[in-house]
């Protein structure tokens, strides 16, 4: 199973896309210029990453709420994978706190976790931890960086609504 990726530029800067034929394994924003690699043939290209590659165009586009590509994180501790599983739950245009998904999670002490675990997302975007805000409503932590994040919230704000999915 051999590991391919994609760049896609998007108002936020280049995003890398990593997959497999079992699924996406990685979105995420790059800090740095891509190195220089050959081109893949298009036949070659894993399925999930040109599905992920539409899906994200039509987000950017305002045509996409609800991603729906293929997955295969192999990243994360058990923990780690249960809070990432929570976060497609909320929806476009809403946010939750890090404290209402460790609530959903049944470990309302779990707040700081919560928020480690969205900083080790490995799929931006796709899995909407840019939606996850303080209790207080306070934009907290975003690895891809708290522009990034505001910048999110702010695109989806026309139907922004606060509360938990």
């Amino acid at each position: 199973m051999t590991e391919a990726s994609a760049f896609l530029a998007s108002p936020l800067g280049l995003l890398a896309l990593r997959g497999t034929d079992d699924g996406l394994r990685a979105v995420q924003f790059m800090s740095t210029p891509v190195p220089v690699v050959t081109a893949t043939p298009a036949h070659q290209v894993p399925g999930c990453l040109q599905e992920a590659y539409r899906q994200l165009q039509a987000y950017f586009e305002r045509e996409l709420r609800e991603f729906s590509v293929t997955t295969d994180v192999v990243t994360g501790t058990g923990f780690q994978q249960l809070v990432w599983a929570t976060l497609p739950a909320v929806a476009y245009g809403r946010t939750a706190s890090y404290l209402d998904i460790a609530r959903q999670l049944d470990n309302p002490g779990a707040v700081r976790a919560v928020g480690a675990a969205n900083g080790q997302n490995p799929l931006a975007i796709i899995w909407p931890c840019h939606r996850i805000i303080g209790a207080n409503g306070q934009l907290t932590g975003y690895a891809g960086g708290l522009s990034r994040k505001r910048w999110l919230l702010d695109f989806e704000r026309p139907s922004l609504q606060t509360s938990l999915f």
